[in-house]
């Protein structure tokens, strides 16, 4: 059998020391050496010896009495430096500002990222609890109304594909699980040029996508509408929400 080929570029400690940073998300907020270990799986002379380091450079922050770690303000640098270079958002930005004005509605800019959509901006309603305003959140693209409307523009081979391998994670007791309806809903946005979903992040939550299409007609990204079962039924989402949707993926 043929080894696969050494990437002699790869450097195995900056690794290790990435899944120390990648440890910590919205349910591990502060970790100490042996939830780092637990979660990382390294032993725990490497893991003190990356945590310290990390804490030292200023990735860390370190809690002089709990020896518990968590994020420094590091991170918002390095978001702020993302933002900065994507120039999508920045094209973005000015039409989700006046689709959110308009609407009165939580709207958000998606970029899909391997098999999950990542909300890179958010414009909250007033409504908007606090896990639903913070830009990073990522979840499997299946699920959602933007990931489906990203997935309908691309080749019947690759769609596929990504309908029978990609993950689900069912985050709702009525997220979609079965990979069949998955494919005729996304069959059906490749038709009406949308998706629409229904509680499958949160319960009685609809969410209502259009995606951002390159010059070849592949989306990449996606402009997305959360609203309220209780408010919204059909009728309403298609003659007041999905008109300035659209008009808004298409100026993108």
């Amino acid at each position: 059998m043929t080894k696969p080929k050494q990437n002699t570029l790869f450097v195995g400690s900056l690794a290790k020391g990435l899944s120390i940073l990648r440890a910590f998300d919205q349910t591990h907020t502060e970790l100490s050496l042996a939830g780092l270990v637990q979660i990382t799986g390294l032993d725990k002379s490497a893991v003190q010896r990356l945590a310290n380091t990390l804490h030292v450079e200023g990735m860390l922050d370190k809690d002089p009495v709990t020896r518990r770690y968590r994020p420094s303000h590091a991170w918002l640098r390095l978001a702020y430096a993302y933002y900065w270079s994507d120039p999508l958002i920045a094209r973005a930005m000015p039409k989700l500002i006046d689709l959110s004005q308009r609407l009165g509605e939580t709207v958000n800019l998606a970029q899909l990222s391997g098999q999950e959509i990542i909300y890179a901006a958010r414009l909250p309603c007033t409504r908007t609890i606090f896990a639903a305003s913070v830009p990073g959140r990522s979840v499997p693209a299946l699920s959602t109304s933007p990931g489906q409307a990203i997935l309908a523009t691309f080749p019947p081979h690759e769609r596929v594909a990504a309908i029978r391998d990609w993950r689900l994670h069912a985050q709702t007791p009525r997220t979609t699980m079965d990979r069949a309806e998955i494919a005729g809903q996304i069959d059906a946005a490749a038709q009406t040029g949308h998706a629409i979903t229904r509680d499958q992040m949160i319960l009685n939550e609809v969410g209502i996508a259009c995606a951002i299409r390159g010059p070849d007609g592949r989306g990449f990204a996606a402009v997305h509408c959360s609203v309220s079962a209780h408010h919204w039924d059909d009728a309403r989402i298609q003659a007041e929400i999905l008109p300035w949707l659209q008009d808004t993926a298409n100026a993108i």
